[in-house]
């Protein structure tokens, strides 16, 4: 899956090739969160489980509300990230980063970078200039935000729940873009 001439590619998708790439995006979500990331979901948790989700982001995404990106190897989405495109009419400005999700299968090939590239790219076009978003305090996707140029600004203790269940604290982060 990672040979040399098997580039990943980045891509926006519309409504219709969200729908299309359910199967490959529910099984992303699916092992992220059998990897141990808290992204809103319980243990037990099956591809099937994710694939209403990605409905209605599809969904959104048709609406306008959501930017999706992904990363393809040999046409297989294997990693992927949204932007909420904030509706608020004081915040015509704002999105919120969502879901940067690598399978583990293709993690160290720099998708991360690329996919944030991407949609940070996309939502400046989009005429935001703000991005924020919340990950879970001692994560390795905490590691990750300052390194492409994102600010820390706190901690709220007990946000969230792992996976398996406990109090998961949340990193707050954002970045000005455009």
């Amino acid at each position: 899956m990672t040979a040399p001439d098997n580039k990943p590619t980045i891509r926006i998708l519309d409504a219709r090739q969200a729908r299309a790439a359910n199967a490959d995006l529910s099984e992303t979500l699916s092992d992220c969160i059998n990897g141990g990331a808290s992204l809103g979901f319980m243990l037990p948790f099956a591809a099937s489980d994710a694939e209403g989700y990605w409905h209605e982001i599809a969904d959104a995404v048709e609406a306008g509300g959501i930017i999706l990106a992904v990363a393809e190897i040999e046409g297989r989405v294997v990693g992927t990230v949204q932007v909420g495109l904030a509706s608020k009419p004081n915040q015509p400005h704002r999105g919120d980063l969502m879901k940067l999700l690598v399978h583990r299968c293709a993690r160290g090939l720099g998708l991360s970078r690329r996919l944030m590239a991407a949609v940070e790219a996309e939502a400046a076009g989009r005429g935001r200039t703000l991005l924020v978003l919340d990950t879970a305090t001692g994560s390795e996707a905490e590691m990750i935000y300052p390194r492409f140029g994102w600010q820390r600004v706190g901690v709220i203790p007990d946000y969230a729940l792992w996976p398996d269940g406990g109090f998961c604290a949340t990193t707050l982060f954002y970045k000005r873009i455009g």
